[in-house]
């Protein structure tokens, strides 16, 4: 803590001043609260609903309303909100994000906003991190809303539409952060208002907020259809990566070097960055891929496919460590979550590094898919009205909930003073003193009887300090991505009697760990962290499973000079402190500067995912304004506007535009290249041969011939309509034409700048900023797409036939999406019946089938 904050208190502090008062009003109520009966009590939330219609607002309610809640949740759950809870409950009503530790009863706290916010009938979305948390919370929270007359709804991955679209319409619905993505991307690619699934997003509360908005961050949500890109070459990359050698200057070579071409003594076919998780051909390697493939020069712009894999198949080699990044299950590559080390079915590496692991492990490879819609998380949360946050770890990431989402962090007290013991660090030489040590303590914990929870980076680590206790006969079990099915039930057991518990970070978060009986007389659960996690956050986190609501507990991390964490970021002073104190072998030592030091590794690592994220943000930024215009447009559609304006609009551009191509007031009529002007602009519409007038050729006015084309097309515009039985069929085909033409365009530009991205990096080389010119190129872009979606939407307009049915159609086939958990695969039926190969083609030629549409089968 500062000078500046003890003097003056920090911002919490301040903050909670200020709500405190509100709490107190709250609780001054609770004694004429319990004096109503149910159906008093119920009428309450119609009389705040009057209140509210008749100008009122909801902070003029909320003293009131929150006591009603409150007695509510007694009367249902038996559960009276404490003082803090209630704090929590203003700071989530306010939109900001309360830190509340473990065990403070934050599902609680949510009930208050969410029954408020409810009332004024925009609806109030609950978002959790997993099904089984939002499944539990609507059935268990929700009884409470139920019983005050709300509605209360839960989407889960399996849901219909129709499911959801019930679920969204009532006054609160629980559902987790992808689903409530994923709808909105979807609905906005529907091509009927009927089959929209989502109101509007009104107001959130996200349980678990640094892990939604902070961790699942870094990913966005891509929605895919399918790509006709062959696999073999991921097979090929493979198979030469795997004959390539690995150079010793590997630990040397440095982004930075990379792009400014320093020269570097070189060895091997390539050099690997593990700290930068980067890779890089040398001169070596280089020749032998041109080698390899045949081609002259790695570098020449055809060759990029193959420059790209290679790349791909040494990372997926050289980075990406089996058990670690990912497991291979039943013939698939599963992502691990570094965070949670839980296995995330359906989510695959973006950009080819998933077929690249997949050639790595001899895996079927399976095809790339396209994008056809994806957004972040962030642009996807700021588009809310008001969204709000509970954590029990949010304060190291306050400069980031502020910048990029307008939210701050108040520090909620605990309910009851913390009783966990919180040990120093505890440091060894090398990782099997470190090991031995963890298997000791262990092993005294469970002697006594007092349950211990270990917590690993990984899985590897879990296996390893899983095999150490099995040799020294300790009882216990492991909760790791390969296992995570069993995952409540061995959370729920983990604070029980001789409990000893592995698990890989914080797995089963979201579910408090209770203590056994005689328990707390032994101290309470003990937590081991077996490294330090890249963030402080998630070593709180850990630190935080034990020691909830004032039980006692006990917390000690064991480090070695050989974690990752110290390798990668160490320097040779922390080794010289070691050799400085002469530390016996397998002794552990504490010392101030090892502990400075890695917090500042810590600090550094996550100021480097904090600019990831930001970066991503800024990219998608450029994305999120031409999402905006392109949904915007498709609500139009989907709303059932008339449209003729647009498109009247749109022909008369495509007429502007082209003749812009070839004539000029600055030119003499006789230079204007006419011929170009019938082979570009008449297939569009269908105007008589261009030629010029008389009174065009003397007077040489571009902007009068131009305007004589536009009458012209008007006329067509008008004798097509006239063509149509009643103007309203005309409407809806105008409607059909520009909702097909703007979501192919639409879905090819995303594929473009999903392109554009990967490749923007090498306008590094020319010391130009990547960003800058992906904004540059993204508006090339969009106005390419936006002149192209006019063209085509003419082209189809002028020349569509009456006879044509107005039908809407998918202009793609969705396959699934980046973060798929399941997926449900109905049998392919034969819809008829079977052709032979001599029977009368169904087409209606006349012909035999083999001899006509059956060739090509």
């Amino acid at each position: 803590m500062g000078l500046g904050e003890k003097l003056f208190g920090t911002h919490s502090d301040k903050e909670l001043k200020r709500i405190y008062p509100i709490v107190d009003k709250i609780e001054a109520l609770d004694e004429s609260m319990q004096k109503l009966s149910d159906d008093e009590l119920i009428a309450k939330t119609d009389e705040f609903k009057e209140r509210l219609s008749k100008g009122e607002t909801l902070d003029d309610i909320l003293v009131e309303a929150f006591a009603t809640v409150r007695e509510a949740a007694f009367r249902v759950l038996g559960m009276k909100h404490f003082r803090v809870q209630l704090v929590g409950g203003v700071l989530l009503h306010q939109g900001r994000i309360a830190e509340m530790r473990t065990g403070e009863g934050k599902t609680l706290v949510s009930t208050l906003p969410a029954y408020l916010n409810a009332l004024t009938g925009k609806g109030v979305h609950i978002v959790t991190v997993n099904d089984y948390l939002a499944k539990r919370d609507a059935e268990w929270m929700g009884s409470v809303h139920r019983f005050l007359g709300l509605t209360v709804g839960v989407i889960l991955n399996s849901d219909e539409n129709d499911a959801r679209r019930e679920a969204y319409n009532c006054d609160i619905t629980y559902i987790t952060n992808n689903e409530l993505g994923f709808d909105y991307l979807r609905d906005n690619m529907v091509i009927y208002k009927e089959r929209l699934v989502q109101r509007g997003l009104n107001f959130c509360i996200i349980d678990e907020i640094d892990s939604i908005l902070i961790d699942e961050a870094r990913t966005p949500l891509i929605i895919s259809g399918q790509s006709g890109k062959s696999t073999d070459i991921y097979k090929m990359c493979d198979y030469l990566a795997r004959r390539m050698q690995k150079g010793t200057a590997s630990t040397e070579i440095s982004k930075f070097d990379a792009i400014m071409g320093t020269e570097i003594q070189e060895d091997g076919d390539y050099l690997v960055n593990e700290k930068d998780k980067y890779v890089v051909l040398t001169a070596q390697g280089v020749k032998e891929v041109e080698q390899f493939f045949h081609i002259q020069n790695l570098a020449d712009p055809e060759n990029l496919e193959i420059q790209h894999t290679i790349i791909l198949a040494l990372r997926a080699h050289a980075l990406m460590h089996r058990d670690q990044d990912y497991v291979v299950k039943d013939d698939q590559v599963l992502i691990v979550d570094s965070f949670t080390g839980r296995i995330m079915p359906g989510r695959r590496f973006s950009d080819g590094l998933h077929q690249a692991i997949e050639a790595k492990e001899n895996v079927k490879v399976k095809r790339e898919s396209k994008t056809l819609a994806t957004i972040t998380f962030q642009n996807f949360f700021n588009k809310y009205d008001k969204k709000a946050g509970m954590t029990g770890t949010a304060q190291t990431e306050e400069t980031e909930f502020r910048e990029i989402y307008g939210m701050d962090v108040v520090v909620v007290p605990t309910n009851l003073p913390i009783a966990r013991i919180d040990e120093d660090d505890a440091v060894y030489k090398t990782k099997k003193e470190k090991l031995n040590a963890i298997v000791e303590q262990v092993y005294e914990a469970n002697q006594k009887g007092q349950p211990v929870l270990v917590g690993t980076v990984n899985i590897d680590s879990s296996e390893e300090i899983s095999k150490l206790l099995q040799k020294r006969g300790i009882q216990h079990k492991v909760l790791n991505a390969k296992f995570h099915e069993m995952e409540a039930e061995i959370i729920a057991d983990a604070g029980q009697k001789g409990a000893v518990t592995i698990a890989t970070n914080m797995a089963g978060r979201g579910t408090d760990i209770k203590l056994g009986e005689g328990v707390p007389e032994l101290g309470g659960l003990m937590v081991i962290g077996t490294e330090r996690h890249e963030s402080r956050r998630i070593d709180n986190q850990l630190r935080g499973r034990s020691g909830r609501q004032g039980d006692p507990g006990y917390s000690k991390f064991y480090l070695s000079l050989e974690d990752d964490l110290m390798r990668l970021f160490g320097s040779e002073k922390i080794m010289k402190v070691y050799d400085a104190l002469r530390i016996p072998e397998g002794e552990e030592i504490q010392h101030k500067t090892i502990t400075r030091f890695i917090e500042k590794a810590q600090r550094k690592i996550e100021s480097n995912n904090f600019a990831i994220r930001k970066n991503l943000l800024e990219y998608d930024e450029v994305n999120n304004e031409q999402r905006e215009v392109i949904y915007a447009e498709r609500r139009k559609v989907l709303d059932g506007e008339n449209m003729r304006d647009t498109i009247f609009q749109m022909v008369q551009d495509t007429v502007e535009r082209y003749v812009d191509m070839v004539a000029s007031n600055e030119v003499d009529p006789s230079e204007w290249d006419l011929q170009e002007l019938n082979d570009t602009l008449r297939p569009i519409v269908p105007l008589k041969p261009i030629v010029l007038t008389e009174d065009e050729k003397r007077k040489g006015s571009a902007n009068a011939f131009k305007q004589r084309l536009k009458e012209e097309a008007a006329k067509l515009y008008e004798a097509k309509e006239a063509e149509f039985p009643n103007p309203e069929t005309m409407r809806e085909m105008e409607r059909v034409v520009l909702l097909k033409v703007v979501d192919r365009k639409w879905m090819d530009n995303i594929d473009d700048m999903d392109q554009l991205r990967q490749g923007i990096g090498l306008q590094s080389y020319g010391s130009r900023d990547p960003l800058v010119e992906y904004k540059m190129a993204g508006y090339d872009m969009f106005n390419e797409m936006t002149n192209s979606i006019k063209e085509d939407t003419s082209r189809l307009i002028m020349h569509v036939k009456i006879e044509e049915k107005a039908e809407r159609e998918q202009v793609a086939k969705v396959t699934g999406t980046n973060k798929d958990t399941t997926a449900k695969r109905e049998p392919v039926k034969r819809k008829a019946a079977k052709v032979g190969r001599n029977d009368p083609c169904p087409c209606g030629s006349g012909k035999k089938y083999k001899q006509c549409c059956g060739r090509m089968q």
